[in-house]
């Protein structure tokens, strides 16, 4: 039998996606009371314009006091949309203590301080449910937390920002230069004004804390996540990776070490081979790769952004909070009982692509191979080109550390016949 008094909604922001919460909440409102068996409803949207038209809200619902709509009492779920440290902490926070249960899309304090948010809602026996933080509508966060609870996680590998991936797909499939697919992403609306969270892995980071907590039940923090950016990726290097058979990704490492005894989370650009599934991955989508002892390798595809894709999962997220509040249930928390330490990008083991520029006489080669050989990493295989006295030489190393390697990298630039270093690049998804 359906409860008749309805479930209380309190929204916290109606941009592109709040607006869109409200809009499907309203024109799917009875399906919604059937699948959570009782009514939602809408009691206040906290905006910081109450002038602005919106379309579908009743102008009494509109308020700029955020503070005292989740003071109320009797808000069943805050659903938090404005993004930002403060004042979403505060809150969230203040939803928890007066008896509301939240849902948020708020990737930067998630990463930053989601043990602290967890710790408040175990505290007041409430939920904190996100799915809609990382990756857009694909469903991720609840199948790491709950579908692969029993499983062992041992890395996860994704594109997960879809302004970087519509950039680097147009300078891969047309030769385009990176301020040129720039420009065009922002012209089609896929990146701000400012750019800088996407292009240099802020927003990714964000993103690859939460998974790496999620997936490893451990605490990895915003500050435990090398990032590096993509600003630097160049058409020669997109050629080059062609003629290695791979193309170039910026993507959110996740991996737990070999020995089972440590963490590691980063996001860099990367060059992966073009049979690897998130190689074919196009556009503004977003792909991860998880990889787990029981499962094997399972791909999580889809739109990873825009209004009504975030909506999808914020209702998701809506519909468990709310099946969870008839039911005097709590959902799953955080889980951080392994505690496993984060290493520091200089242990991590990879392969790398170095491009040097270098005088071109007999002996250059020997010396590049010499100066390697002394920091322990290994060579792969070496290509070699000249014209007039100068040459470009490519070195893509077996696996190494990523302190040997600039070790190594330093080492090459005190080398009279080594004119330059073009260009590093990790190599992902062997």
């Amino acid at each position: 039998m359906m409860r008749t008094r309805p479930l209380k909604v309190a929204l916290l922001g109606c941009g592109v996606v709040g607006s869109e919460v409200a809009r499907i909440m309203t024109t799917h409102a009875d399906d919604l009371a059937a699948r959570i068996g009782a009514p939602v409803e809408l009691a206040g949207v906290a905006v910081r314009r109450p002038d602005k038209v919106r379309v579908g809200i009743p102008a009494e619902l509109i308020t700029t006091d955020a503070t005292a709509l989740v003071k109320r009492g009797d808000i069943d779920v805050v659903v938090e949309l404005i993004g930002g440290i403060e004042p979403a902490r505060s809150l969230i926070t203040t939803a928890f203590e007066h008896g509301a249960s939240v849902v948020s899309a708020n990737k930067a304090l998630l990463a930053q301080d989601g043990a602290g948010l967890h710790a408040i809602a175990e505290e007041q026996t409430k939920d904190l449910y996100y799915e809609a933080a990382v990756a857009g509508a694909i469903p991720l966060i609840r199948p790491l937390r709950e579908s692969l609870a029993g499983d062992k996680v041992n890395r996860v590998l994704g594109i997960v920002n879809g302004t970087t991936n519509f950039i680097l797909d147009k300078m891969d499939s047309t030769g385009a230069g990176y301020q040129e697919a720039l420009d065009e992403a922002s012209a089609l609306g896929y990146a701000e004004a400012d750019p800088t969270a996407d292009v240099e892995g802020f927003d990714a980071a964000a993103k690859a804390a939460i998974l790496a907590g999620i997936a490893f039940h451990t605490r990895v923090r915003l500050d435990d996540v090398y990032r590096e950016g993509m600003t630097e990726v160049t058409a020669a290097d997109f050629a080059s990776a062609k003629g290695m058979g791979c193309t170039i990704k910026l993507l959110a490492i996740c991996e737990r070490a070999a020995d089972g005894g440590s963490v590691t989370a980063r996001v860099h650009p990367a060059m992966i081979p073009l049979a690897h599934p998130l190689a074919s991955v196009r556009g503004a989508y977003n792909a991860v790769f998880v990889e787990s002892d029981a499962a094997g390798q399972l791909m999580f595809y889809g739109p990873g952004a825009g209004g009504a894709p975030t909506a999808s999962a914020v209702l998701g997220d809506l519909v468990a909070v709310c099946r969870n509040r008839l039911s005097g249930a709590t959902g799953p928390g955080a889980s951080a009982y392994t505690q496993l330490p984060v290493s520091p990008m200089g242990e991590v083991v990879t392969r790398y692509h170095i491009s040097l520029d270098v005088a071109d006489k007999p002996g250059v080669l020997a010396q590049v191979a010499t100066v390697f050989a002394e920091h322990g990493v290994s060579i792969d295989t070496v290509r070699q080109q000249g014209k007039d006295g100068e040459a470009s030489l490519v070195v893509v190393t077996h696996h190494a550390s990523d302190a040997s390697l600039n070790g190594t990298v330093e080492a090459l630039r005190n080398l009279d016949t080594v004119r330059g270093v073009a260009s590093i690049m990790r190599v992902e998804g062997e």
